[in-house]
């Protein structure tokens, strides 16, 4: 089972207690809370730096801009 250190004044270096099911339940979903967030913002990052690559590759062809890509070069 899982355990918490819980320091007090009283135990400076700390007593181990098993943790409830409820808190291994809030540790798991905050845990995947926190690994669902960077995912999204990695796929954030990749989708500007995609229509960074986008928009410059039109500009040196030539052809018009989405409004998004012309919103990354304008900031």
């Amino acid at each position: 089972m899982t355990k918490n250190l819980i320091c007090t004044p009283e135990n400076p270096d700390g007593v181990l207690v098993d943790m409830t099911a409820e808190e291994i339940s809030f540790a798991e979903t905050s845990f995947q809370q926190g690994e669902d967030e960077k995912t999204q913002k990695a796929n954030e990052e990749q989708a500007q730096a995609d229509l960074k690559a986008s928009a410059k590759a039109k500009l040196i062809a030539g052809e018009a801009l989405t409004e998004d890509e012309a919103n990354t070069i304008v900031l």
